[in-house]
């Protein structure tokens, strides 16, 4: 292509809110050949094939945008409407228009004006046609929550979706909630006497109770929304197979109150080959997904026999449950489709693929577990919720950013996501070629043409019962880096999302429930990206252990500038303080091939320097004594952080013992068991270590009677 093209190629792109460069890791601005940028396009329906359509497509798409007479979503901030910009032929742009809009509450308000008396903002040809744009000003004060405007024009009606929404998400303002702590687990990891191989949601009320005795108000894990266990196999929480549904994986089948009563069941679970192989599961060191689900739904399938084949009760519960959640049907349908045909959806019959789902497609029998294991699962959940709640606990859950390629929600939702691009993230320091996390996008448009009706289900599928909500990626609330199908991670392009739009519905949704919203923007993250959080409200996470090797009173200056924060040594995607501290990950990046050998000691000569540096800090505030073992280097670096501006102190429980392990090495799947290290100690254990429970308490103490680090 010649400059003439690309420069049309880069207005397209625009239009499509595609960004054809960025700055990358060294500052420098980096441009998308044109080949990535045209993959990207016709990802988000753009119709162009090659080179030679640019100008075709540019010509359309300038002529679609002003033929939009509305746009389809608006943002009253605070209920005040902006004045609405209207796009109209030039003919129909003095004509009388009625309108009405119809509130969340079921109130309508219309009416009537003239267009002659809206003031022009702007008038263009596009094409041949003349269109005219007007600012209607409607003196509408909106109650908080999603109306519809509907503007008729001419025998046609022009629809927007408004959102009326607080400025800033919700914040408590108790003086307890600002000098807060909790503690993080994986709910998998953990594991007790009564387990079937790995943690539960019994085992989740379990920490719960233990974080309030010690004095902590915040329970902190990975998500434990739907995964795929057996066909496909990925227990991944941030590959969900939905972010609308739970995992079974977590159901404690021993507290099901259907178990009494069923002896089929009672036979099964008391059986001396169930009792074997549970007994090995609990033995394993690591998570046995596969087997573990297949022993746990070989009970549950009979639970749900049980259940659907008695009406009592807890048949009535579930019909209700099933009722309730309408969607749970199609999705156990979806569910059932994938265990009889054992490929996925892209690859079934083309009315199974399109979601034309039958009776006869699937074994009912199968369709009626998923609903009774969907059913079962929200109930414990619930109870889990309840229980933090009486114990004055914030059950701090986590929205994953993606979801799986093969997953119900993809399958349900084929408009909404860009299947011919995966996201990822551009070259970095420690990814030198760039990040492919295998997920399809949302496309932007889809979203606001379907009024965001699917991320606002997926955030009150977690705001029911999470007090606090970590978004996974926030800078995806801002833009995306795509990366076409069979393209290399460093080979992607960024796309503009519409965030203040969605920002009001984070605002809206946790307004209503109540819910701190914490967003996670680690690693490269545009200015605008925390000046958009500040400004709506949203915490931020601050990972303080390398800052306070590298630069420890800097570390504790800023925490104490940006109170709004969650701050842990660490997070499920790094390595444990001791496995830092030991340099395993330099270790274990050099052995993956990520670095060479060369890097890796220069890596751990500068590691050494900073280990020296922090443990002379510490021994000069008498937080440390001459020896400056491990132990003691954790507990000051703890101190600092329970001392420190920070709002909520989050610890990680295997800091706690001195874990090596880490849960996740990002980048790697074979090379790695992630996501399936079980806790060093039981849960028995832990609550009586003397070394930890000093620990917490130490932290407790801190936290209530916070002066700020030196």
């Amino acid at each position: 292509m010649d400059g003439s093209q690309i420069r049309q190629l880069h207005e397209l792109a625009r239009l499509y809110g595609v960004q054809p460069s960025f700055h990358n890791v060294e500052h420098k601005r980096q441009w998308a050949t044109p080949e990535v940028v045209l993959a990207v396009l016709r990802a988000l329906g753009a119709p162009i094939a090659g080179a030679a359509d640019v100008v075709p497509a540019l010509r359309q798409r300038r002529l679609a945008m002003c033929e939009q007479t509305l746009e389809p979503v608006i943002v009253a901030w605070g209920g005040r409407l902006s004045p609405i910009m209207l796009r109209l032929p030039e003919e129909l742009a003095e004509c009388k228009i009625a309108y009405s809009l119809a509130l969340e509450s079921g109130e309508l308000r219309s009416g009537s004006l003239d267009l002659s008396r809206l003031p022009i903002v702007a008038a263009e040809e596009v094409e041949g046609a003349r269109f005219v744009s007007r600012t209607l000003a409607l003196s509408e004060r909106l109650p908080w929550g999603y109306h519809r405007l509907t503007i008729g024009i001419h025998e046609a009606n022009h629809q927007s979706l408004i959102i009326a929404a607080p400025e800033t998400v919700y914040s408590p303002r108790s003086r307890r909630s600002r000098s807060q702590w909790g503690i993080f687990a994986p709910l998998y990891a953990l594991h007790s006497a009564r387990s079937w191989g790995g943690g539960d949601f019994t085992d989740g009320e379990a920490l719960v109770a233990w974080t309030a005795q010690s004095g902590g108000s915040m329970v902190g894990t990975l998500p434990f929304l739907a995964a795929f266990l057996d066909f496909p196999s990925d227990p991944s929480p941030y590959t969900p197979a939905s972010r609308l549904f739970w995992n079974e994986f977590f159901i404690d089948v021993t507290r099901l109150p259907e178990l009494a009563a069923c002896q089929r069941a009672q036979a099964i679970a008391g059986s001396d080959e169930f009792r074997q192989e549970l007994q090995e599961l609990n033995a394993a060191r690591l998570i046995e997904y596969r087997r573990q689900m297949a022993l746990k739904r070989r009970v549950l399938a009979e639970l749900a026999r049980h259940v659907f084949s008695h009406e009592g009760n807890r048949h009535q519960q579930l019909l209700r449950f099933a009722t309730a959640h309408e969607d749970v049907n199609e999705y156990a349908r979806f569910r059932a489709v994938l265990e009889r045909r054992r490929v996925s959806w892209p690859e079934w019959p083309a009315r199974e693929r399109v979601g034309d789902l039958r009776d006869g497609d699937y074994d009912s029998d199968i369709q009626r577990y998923h609903v009774y294991a969907q059913f079962v699962a929200d109930e414990q959940i619930a109870a889990l919720a309840g229980r933090a709640d009486s114990d004055k606990v914030r059950l701090y859950l986590d929205l994953p950013l993606g979801v799986h390629p093969e997953g119900y929600d993809v399958w349900r939702h084929q408009d909404l996501f860009a299947r011919d691009v995966s996201v990822g993230a551009p070259p970095d320091a420690f990814f030198p070629t760039g990040q492919d996390w295998s997920f399809p996008p949302w496309r932007p448009e889809a979203m606001r043409r379907q009024g965001y009706a699917y991320l606002i289900d997926c955030l009150r599928h977690q705001l029911r019962y999470a007090k606090m909500l970590r978004i996974d990626h926030v800078m995806g609330l801002h833009r995306f880096y795509w990366i076409p199908r069979g393209g290399a991670a460093q080979d992607g392009v960024y796309i503009q999302y519409p965030s203040e739009e969605i920002y009001a519905i984070m605002s809206l949704e946790s307004r209503r429930h109540k819910a701190v919203l914490v967003g996670e923007n680690l690693g490269i993250v545009p200015g605008y990206v925390n000046r958009a959080m500040h400004r709506h409200g949203m915490a931020g996470i601050s990972v303080v252990l390398h800052d306070l090797v590298v630069d420890p009173e800097g570390a504790l200056r800023r925490l104490a500038r940006t109170p709004r924060t969650v701050a842990c040594l660490g997070t499920h995607d790094m390595y444990p303080f001791a496995a830092f501290w030991r340099d395993d990950d330099i270790a274990d990046r050099l052995r993956l091939g990520i670095v060479a050998a060369e890097e890796a000691e220069r890596e751990r000569e500068q590691r050494r320097k900073q280990r020296q540096s922090l443990v002379a800090y510490l021994r000069e505030r008498g937080l440390i004594g001459p020896e400056g073992s491990e132990p003691e280097v954790l507990r000051a670096v703890l101190v600092l952080l329970g001392q420190s501006g920070a709002q909520t102190v989050l610890i990680n429980l295997e800091d706690l013992w001195l874990e090596r392990v880490p849960q996740n090495i990002p980048g790697t799947t074979d090379q790695h068991p992630n996501w399936r290290q079980k806790a060093r100690l039981p849960l028995e254990d832990l609550t009586r270590q003397r070394e930890i429970v000093e620990m917490l308490a130490a932290i407790d103490d801190l936290r209530r009677h916070r002066a700020p680090a030196r």
